[in-house]
C-alpha cells in the first residue's frame, strides 16, 4: 500500500468545509475533479456503508470506520461496483481519511489515502484539483 497525503488551507470554518465535503450538491461539484457525475449513496454514520458512484453506477463501496462531525471521517474501501453490482476486493487497509483542523477562522483540510500502486498516479494528479474545488466552494458558496 502507498500512503498519500494532501492538504489545503481554507478561509472558512470547519462546519462550512464539512458541509461542502459531504452535502450532496457540493459533493458532486468538488468530486467532478475525479469523475464527472460523481455522487454517493448512503448516510454518513459510523459503521455505515457508503457507495461512491459515477453516472454509470460504477465506483466503490466503503465502510465509515470513524466519524466525528466537522472534524474527521475515515472510510475503509471494501470493493468496487460495476453497473450497480458490488464486487468485494481484498485491498487490506485501503483507507481514505479527511481531517479538518481549525486555526483562527481558517481550516486546514488534510487527506490521507492508503491505496495500491495501481491508483497512486490517479490520486496524485486528481486530488490537488479536488481540494482546490473544496477551497473555492467553501470560501465562495453561501
Amino acid at each position: 500500500m502507498e500512503k498519500l497525503h494532501f492538504n489545503i488551507q481554507i478561509n472558512a470554518e470547519p462546519e462550512k468545509v464539512w458541509s461542502v465535503l459531504w452535502d450532496d450538491f457540493s459533493f458532486r461539484q468538488w468530486t467532478s475533479a475525479f469523475t464527472e457525475g460523481s455522487f454517493y449513496q448512503g448516510v454518513l454514520v459510523e459503521n455505515g456503508i457508503i457507495k461512491f458512484l459515477d453516472s454509470q453506477n460504477n465506483g466503490m463501496f466503503s465502510e465509515i470506520v470513524k466519524l466525528i462531525s466537522n472534524q474527521e471521517i475515515t472510510f475503509l474501501h471494501l470493493g468496487e461496483i460495476y453497473n450497480g453490482v458490488e464486487v468485494p476486493q481484498d485491498w487490506g487497509e485501503a483507507t481514505e481519511k479527511y481531517i479538518l483542523t481549525e486555526h483562527e477562522n481558517t481550516t486546514r483540510l488534510d487527506v490521507e489515502i492508503q491505496t495500491s500502486e495501481e491508483f497512486k498516479a490517479f490520486f496524485e494528479e486528481k486530488f490537488p484539483n479536488a481540494l482546490a474545488n473544496v477551497k473555492h466552494l467553501s470560501e465562495n458558496q453561501l
